[in-house]
């Protein structure tokens, strides 16, 4: 592949190397050009790695932009890639007048570049961010990054994530870091100090102001702590006078710049990083190598890299009592420096690594340029249509699962979800949105889809709303007649009570449907009832099946902000209102009371749909008289499902509650109040399912005990794979009516 890099020459920091490790290791396989606007260090260095430097010296950025469009012609690169301002700005310009697709890295938020500098801020500053929006394709640093650029008006659909990386080849040999601070710094350490090392610049991003009041807070208990601040910047006198006016100035030295680094981390205990604004920040990776234990802020990609209370510490941004908390655990704790050391060690050199960030590079470029050169007038994109961005974990649930399973299909096909809440789709679920009942904007992405996919859920009802049925076909029927295929995705039917809105549904269905894939026997039964024929209909399951619960930890950390011990053992209540319920209370609580009795089984609320599941939950706890629990705040989905997985057995009313379950292997026990319900659990060879309008204490009680004695823990085990192998015919339908063949 023939890649350009376009940067402005004076980067420094975390930049220069990202830019350096990325040129140096694409540069082994492919035909790469390095253009800098400015000659020096940076443009030797590259020469020197064996990189095709060009430079460009022009201070004229119209001249500049024609130079550069003559090497775009002499080089004909498959993809443009800049960094920085400067390059951004000259990236536009050239993208009006050339076919090559133009990609930027977003090192840092670049509203806040030139933080502390209001000229620059609203010249150059003001001058990228407009280049960036008439660039094709973002690269941000870290997942926040990327969050931030979507809730700016960025198109997620032209976003695509990278991490920086380094080479984790430890420094050999022995290294004496008493002399080396002597001899370097004037520094005199004594035994049993531990070192605390910041290596930023001294400007007001970087808030080295809160590692001061931080370590100044943490010397109370941990008198043995030094402090080391590498970098220099406008903020030094002002951080000076800091240090003299919390009377830690003999406990902290001021360096300079640092160059080369990574003797200064050698010969440091911890390393600290407090920063307003940071993407996947270097100097972490350079001190993770070095053998240091990490205490940083909570920005950019760090909680991708650091476990907090794993392998290292995040805390808030400018929360310096937080900071003085975890340098007193670390500065007195010479074990668990260590062992967290080695953790993040393992982890960052695993998966952080130069070549790893290469090789992510090379998928990004491929996965561009496919999108960049699709034809202009093809069909390509998917819309999805649901009951969505209505805060219902089940339905987030199942936008989630087809979204993955549309993006492992094809990945390089558009995905636009029509949704309640649209930023908050785009933003969660990184596809296009549109308002659910925005028509016009809805029949403009049906003339450019390809394929309409309605699901899943129960959207084909009538018991929660008339208009609601009539609408769902409208979009069947209006998809269809602007060219697109059409499929009701992992749904349920029913129920239909209206005559009148049974005969319109199957009327529209058998019009407009080219294939339905449905979640249980019953929705198939009930479309047979209606005469529905042509489309052709297949039995599977759910789509939120496929989904996997979050990480232990992440897991345990939910549980315990929920005042819930992870290593308790628990019985799971998924609630909602609903007519009846107020009868079934007493008889839950009584239920939920015998099992933390008999089995010793502590009661957990587990919401799904906020937060209105929390009244229910309320209700039932006032009439209990045992230990209980609520997780009391939104979660994501895979942590929603990886508390449900820790339940001994789930009692549910919401259909979510017990799909979530069943598909972990947990016994549930069913309060039906829909035919969705029944029919779930018919589905599964269920015998534990009681209607809601009849729920008894006793009865319940038989089930908790059956479900929590081992007795179905085969058969539910063979339940979850089972609906997980026949969940795959819902990518199946997708995929025929794509023309894709499946591998």
């Amino acid at each position: 592949m023939r890649i350009m890099h376009v940067m402005g020459g004076g980067d420094v920091g975390g930049a220069k190397t990202q830019i350096m490790n990325t040129v140096t290791g694409l540069n082994r396989n492919n035909d790469v050009m390095l253009i800098s606007f400015r000659a020096g260090p940076f443009a030797d260095e590259a020469r020197e790695r064996g990189i095709d430097v060009r430079v460009i010296e022009r201070h004229n950025p119209f001249r500049a932009a024609r130079t550069m469009r003559d090497l775009v012609d002499a080089f004909k690169p498959d993809i443009i890639h800049c960094h920085g301002g400067r390059a951004n700005l000259m990236g536009a310009m050239v993208r009006r007048s050339r076919q090559v697709p133009i990609v930027t890295t977003v090192h840092s938020d670049y509203r806040l570049d030139y933080l502390g500098s209001p000229l620059k801020q609203y010249t150059l500053g003001t001058a990228n961010a407009i280049a960036l929006r008439f660039l094709d394709f973002y690269q941000p640093v870290a997942d926040r990054m990327a969050r931030t650029l979507i809730e700016r008006g960025f198109d997620p659909e032209r976003i695509v994530k990278i991490y920086n990386g380094m080479d984790f080849d430890r420094p050999k040999g022995e290294f004496d870091r008493v002399a080396y601070l002597r001899d370097t710094y004037g520094a005199e350490i004594e035994d049993g100090d531990v070192l605390c090392g910041i290596a930023a610049r001294l400007t007001a991003v970087k808030d080295i102001a809160t590692t001061i009041r931080g370590f100044a807070e943490a010397l109370k208990s941990a008198p043995q702590l030094r402090l080391f601040i590498a970098g220099d910047g406008e903020d030094e006198d002002m951080l000076k006078k800091l240090c003299d006016q919390l009377g830690v100035r003999e406990r902290v030295t001021f360096c300079g710049w640092v160059s080369p680094v990574m003797p200064f981390f050698r010969a440091m205990d911890i390393n600290l990083l407090s920063s307003v604004s940071e993407t996947f920040p270097y100097s972490i990776l350079e001190g993770v190598c070095a053998g240091c234990a990490t205490i940083c802020s909570d920005v950019g990609g760090m909680p991708e890299l650091i476990d907090t209370g794993e392998n290292g510490y995040i805390f808030p941004v400018g929360d310096d009592k937080r900071l003085a908390e975890y340098l007193v655990r670390l500065g007195n704790d010479a074990e668990l420096r260590q062992k967290f050391a080695d953790a993040l060690y393992e982890k960052a050199s695993r998966d952080f690594s130069r070549d790893k960030m290469c090789e992510r590079q090379m998928e990004n470029y491929h996965h561009l340029l496919a999108r960049f050169h699709r034809p202009k007038n093809e069909r390509e994109s998917i819309v999805i249509c649901g009951a969505y961005g209505r805060g219902n974990a089940g339905d987030d649930a199942i936008l989630e699962a087809i979204v993955q399973e549309m993006r492992q299909l094809d990945p390089e096909r558009t995905i636009c979800v029509m949704s309640r809440r649209p930023k908050e789709t785009r933003l969660i679920y990184r596809t296009n949105a549109i308002y659910t009942f925005n028509v016009f904007s809805v029949l403009r992405k049906f003339r450019h889809a390809a394929l309409y996919i309605n699901g899943g859920g129960s959207l084909m009802q009538d018991v929660t709303s008339t208009r609601s049925i009539w609408y769902y076909c409208y979009t069947l029927y209006a998809a269809k007649k602007r060219g697109c295929k059409v499929m009701m995705y992992g749904c349920g039917i029913g129920p239909i009570n209206r005559p009148g809105n049974r005969r319109m549904a199957a009327r529209t269905i058998d019009a407009s449907v080219d294939r339905i894939t449905l979640r249980d026997d019953n929705s198939r039964a009930l479309l047979a009832e209606m005469g529905v024929t042509r489309p052709d209909i297949r039995v599977s399951a759910d789509p939120t099946i496929i989904l996997t619960p979050a990480p232990r930890e992440i897991v345990n950390i939910a549980l315990e902000q929920s005042g819930i011990d992870p290593n308790g053992k628990y019985i799971g209540f998924g609630l909602r209102n609903w007519k009846g319920l107020d009868t079934a209370l007493p008889e839950i609580a009584a239920a939920a009371n015998y099992a933390y009795e008999k089995h010793g089984l502590t009661p957990v609320f587990v919401p799904i749909e906020f937060p209105s599941d929390l009244m229910p939950a309320e209700r039932v706890g006032a009439l209990l008289h045992c230990p209980w629990h609520a997780v009391r705040t939104r979660q994501p989905i895979e942590v929603t499902i990886g508390i449900l997985s820790r339940m001994k057995t789930v009692v549910g009313i919401r259909l979510h509650s017990l799909m979530f379950s069943a598909g972990q292997g947990v016994p549930v026990v069913g309060m039906s109040y829909d035919i969705k319900v029944d029919g779930f659990l018919k589905y599964i060879g269920s015998r534990t399912c009681l209607q809601l309008s009849s729920v008894k204490a006793e009865p319940l009680c038989r089930l908790i005990d059956e479900c929590v004695s081992g007795a179905l823990d085969n058969e539910v085990h063979r339940t979850a794979e089972m609906l997980r192998e026949r969940e795959s015919e819902n990518v199946k339908g997708a995929a025929k009516l794509l023309n894709i063949s499946e591998n």
